[in-house]
């Protein structure tokens, strides 16, 4: 794909062929500079078969307000656009609806509101919010699903591991199994989501990060190959990076030579005043090799030297690692955090492609339509509950108790702030059962969580560092109850809808139902 064809595949025109044919349908019928809300949320939290997310972390948005800002329909997609034809072989696109979109087609109208990146985020609650010409607005779907989705769904997951691995060094190895330049996108969410460094070196040095590796297998193979050894290969590459000296450790036998020929090379840097950095096992029982690697280690007294695991690693995994390596040391003679406190995990392709639940089920639903000065709601009915949006302009809330912990998050109307309340009455979204009653006297904080991003297509909003993004996450998570952030079987955080928006999403769905009168 040369530079034309990339500009025509990622710009404008990255988008769904239903959302060009709505439009002229909305132009034709006079309503496409009308303006609707839509409201981007995803319904349920990543299930990954085994285990499952309690939930997500916001991802994307400034990758999309980058592309926003760039997006408009150049004279080479029109000419695109104009050679479609319809079965019949007429121009599908007609001149008027195209010239329109020459003119007009940008996003420099729209106001966007969303949850910033890094915070925790659950169903039903939108991530964004998009106010606008129904044309515009409607032709911006498809991109903003696939900007925001994707990057919450592996910062979800990043957060997750990184939980599991109590805090130590995350690397994301992820590049060579992602889909595509997609890589570069999962690197920056697994960043958001809690990995410390990437091995992707360009989108690293964008990010701001020096990008992190070692060697491979080929290395060791290499010098095998032309009648060397694996210790060969190795003090060819300590000769070459004496300060930053990771040494991979398996291709041969881990114990029987990586590890010991490992310890060689160290102790030569050493003699000439380096430090080792560590080394790398990609292959076999990993907690227990991690454990005799240490004793090793130790023995040559190196006792801080790093071991980064990686192969296949998640969150299960590694609980799974740490877990067996608190039971196991002592019997080898090492302490278990003599073991834990040097481990560095690399996590590749069950991050980048969120193993398990490889997309997050986000939706783009129209919830109000302006006629004159007066917005509408809307509504759409499906024989499942969980389809049926909540209708109208609204606001997103987290609600404290006393201690400082999360305890729902609440969609209210746009006319209605909870902080003023004595009492909210809090309804499931679906179920008609299920509601309950929050009283001030057990609120300790209400807070929006929808800012400004977007107003009439200017950016009103700063845009935060990844790290600023880190600490955030960070801050979210440590108010959420240990059990929402469980691996397995995470308890349900409550999500809920004021008695106001409730009554009227009711009232709405049996509007809609009612048979029309002859």
């Amino acid at each position: 794909m040369n530079f034309a064809q990339e500009r025509t595949a990622e710009g404008i025109l990255f988008t769904d062929e239903y959302q060009l044919t709505m439009a002229q349908v909305y132009f034709r019928a006079g309503r496409h500079e009308q303006t609707v809300q839509f409201d981007h949320y995803f319904r349920s939290y990543p299930d990954y078969g085994k285990h499952k997310a309690g939930y997500c972390i916001a991802a994307g948005l400034e990758w999309l307000v980058d592309w926003m800002k760039e997006a408009y329909f150049r004279d080479e997609d029109i000419e695109l656009l104009a050679a479609q034809k319809t079965g019949k072989g007429q121009p599908l696109f007609d001149k008027d609806f195209l010239e329109y979109l020459r003119k007009n087609g940008n996003f420099s109208g729209l106001t966007l509101r969303a949850i910033p990146e890094g915070r925790v985020v659950h169903p039903h609650i939108p991530l964004s919010v998009v106010e606008g010409p129904l044309i515009m607005a409607q032709i911006l779907e498809s991109s903003l699903l696939n900007h925001l989705n994707y990057q919450t769904l592996i910062a979800t997951k990043a957060s997750r591991i990184r939980d599991s691995a109590q805090n130590r060094m995350l690397l994301e190895f992820g590049m060579r199994r992602a889909q595509g330049f997609g890589a570069n996108a999962g690197t920056r969410a697994a960043m958001i989501g809690g990995c410390d460094f990437s091995s992707n070196v360009g989108i690293s040095h964008v990010l701001g990060y020096p990008p992190k590796g070692t060697h491979a297998h080929s290395m060791v193979q290499f010098f095998k190959a032309i009648g060397g050894d694996e210790l060969e290969a190795f003090e060819a590459y300590a000769e070459v990076y004496p300060d930053d000296c990771l040494l991979l450790v398996d291709t041969i036998n881990t114990l029987e030579s990586g590890v010991p020929n490992a310890i060689k090379v160290f102790e030569k840097l050493r003699q000439k005043g380096h430090e080792p950095v560590g080394i790398r096992i990609d292959s076999g029982d990993l907690a227990y090799l991690s454990i005799q690697a240490a004793r090793m280690l130790n023995d040559a007294k190196f006792p801080n030297t790093s071991i980064v695991l990686s192969n296949e690693l998640d969150e299960l995994v590694i609980w799974q690692i740490q877990t067996q390596i608190q039971e196991e040391a002592s019997r080898y003679g090492i302490n278990p955090q003599d073991v834990l406190h040097r481990l560095v995990y690399g996590v590749g392709t069950n991050l980048v492609t969120s193993e398990g639940s490889p997309a997050l089920g986000g939706v783009y639903k129209l919830v109000a339509v302006k006629e004159e000065k007066e917005w509408v709601p809307a509504i759409k009915i499906s024989e499942m509950p969980l389809k049926t949006p909540n209708p109208g302009q609204k606001q997103g809330w987290r609600v404290y108790d006393r201690r400082g912990m999360a305890t729902a998050d609440l969609l209210s109307l746009q006319d209605e702030d909870p902080r003023q309340a004595l009492q909210i009455m809090a309804h499931h979204p679906t179920d008609l059962a299920k509601w309950r009653v929050i009283r001030s006297s057990d609120i300790g904080e209400i807070e929006p969580l929808l800012v400004d991003v977007l107003k009439d297509g200017k950016l009103v909003y700063d845009f935060p560092s990844i790290e600023e993004m880190r600490e955030r996450r960070k801050r979210d998570i440590d108010r959420f109850d240990p059990g929402v952030r469980r691996l397995l079987n995470p308890h349900v955080y409550h999500v809920s809808l004021t008695d106001k928006l409730w009554n009227l999403k009711q009232d709405l769905i049996a509007s809609a139902l009612k048979p029309k009168e002859d």
